[in-house]
């Protein structure tokens, strides 16, 4: 347990890197997807969506995952569900988070050899998931303790921004 501190310390810079990934990409996502015609600029755009994936996101994710299960195995008594119910909340937000990861890597994948066919307005909508999917992390975290009240408001405020920026725009 000497070293527990600084496992947590390692966790939560690697979570941030991640994070940093999931927030940015989406963005590049946009800009690529809306100057399809502008060879040059998606030529560079490309190139930035492999680094930060394959050289931040994918190392920070995998640094997040073993130091997350290395402090599990130094402290067990996180996974007892009687006196933690929120670890299994937190896992299973983690557990959503890793999958957008990795569906990232799919829309990058399918727009570097551009055959990805969705629009601007589904990445900025698809860039909200990791917002909300932290936010639950962070205050399960933080309060340590599951509310059915916080997650099922930050999941409606987030339907209902993913809905705002999905609808059609009304023709004047």
């Amino acid at each position: 347990m000497e070293y527990y501190t600084w496992i947590l310390t390692f966790h939560v810079v690697a979570f941030m890197s991640w994070m940093a990934m999931l927030f940015y990409l989406p963005r590049l996502f946009v800009y690529h997807v809306e100057n399809i015609d502008k060879k040059e600029y998606v030529e560079i755009v490309k190139i930035q969506e492999f680094k930060i994936y394959k050289y931040i996101g994918a190392p920070a994710m995998w640094a997040t995952i073993l130091s997350g299960i290395t402090m599990l195995t130094l402290n067990p008594v996180l996974l007892n569900f009687s006196v933690n119910p929120w670890m299994y909340a937190k896992l299973s937000a983690l557990l959503l988070l890793i999958i957008y990861s990795f569906s990232l890597e799919k829309y990058r994948k399918e727009l570097n050899h551009d055959i990805c066919k969705k629009s601007g307005k589904f990445f900025r909508m698809y860039n909200e998931m990791p917002t909300m999917l932290a936010i639950l992390i962070v205050g399960y975290v933080i309060t340590k303790s599951f509310s059915l009240i916080f997650t099922s408001i930050i999941i409606i405020l987030f339907a209902y921004i993913s809905y705002v920026i999905m609808k059609p725009k009304k023709v004047k």
